[in-house]
């Protein structure tokens, strides 16, 4: 047997190395933010944590014991630059300060976020002041987002659309067609200065600048937002 020499190099991501935390049910967040980081240079790992296929309060409460062990699972060896817990609503549940908290406790990452902390970002960024929000959940799980958007950032809801959903597998699935006709209605029927697709599992990318362009206002999606801040977290375009 030879014994071969080698060297070592640097990591895969020498620009940015970036963490994601996905719901075990979500089958959307991880292609669509490939393709934002899907870049020379940058590097995105995921990790899942496990979750229940009926989103409720109570379900979405669990992850807190759960989440330290998920991020565990992220490689040890790298030096995580940002890391996202890709879940407005469970982000909502647990709150956004205890998330970045269980993270940081389970990792070196430099920075850490959420959808929900993003979406405020972005708004604060874009002077937005009002949201049309749509989400697919019932009104126990989105009411709590929306009271801490309007009580702890001062955004106004102007109007509120549901798909009114509770099994993540049917969120998964709903057509991004029916995604587009309800952004373009909830932002054609009230005075709002953007519309708000909430979820990280619904599939909205490939109608996110069609549905804007026809309101001639910005459309984001909670995985549009999550990517937006975590670029800008690490010093990337987006």
């Amino acid at each position: 047997m030879k014994t071969l020499d080698y060297k070592l190099t640097g990591p895969i991501g020498h620009k940015a190395t970036l963490g994601l935390i996905a719901l075990q049910s979500d089958e959307s967040v991880e292609p669509e933010l490939q393709s934002v980081f899907g870049q020379d240079g940058v590097a995105l790992y995921t990790t899942r944590i496990e979750s229940d296929a009926e989103v409720t309060p109570e379900t979405l409460k669990t992850m807190e014991i759960k989440l330290p062990n998920s991020v565990a699972l992220l490689p040890p060896s790298l030096d995580f630059d940002v890391i996202g817990y890709a879940c407005t609503s469970g982000a909502t549940i647990i709150g956004p300060d205890r998330i970045s908290e269980l993270i940081f406790s389970a990792s070196n990452a430099k920075h850490a976020t959420n959808p929900l902390t993003a979406l405020i970002d972005t708004c604060q960024s874009e002077g937005i002041k009002s949201l049309g929000f749509i989400s697919p959940y019932i009104d126990s799980v989105s009411l709590p987002m929306r009271n801490y958007l309007e009580d702890k950032a001062s955004i106004k809801i102007a109007d509120f659309a549901t798909f009114n959903e509770s099994t993540e597998a049917k969120v998964a699935r709903i057509d991004p067609k029916s995604i587009y006709d309800a952004a373009v209605e909830i932002g054609n029927s009230c005075d709002c200065d953007a519309v708000f697709l909430s979820c990280t599992n619904l599939r909205t990318f490939s109608i996110l600048d069609k549905a804007s362009k026809e309101l001639n206002k910005p459309v984001w999606s909670s995985n549009s937002v999550l990517a937006r801040h975590m670029s800008k977290l690490v010093g990337l375009n987006y």
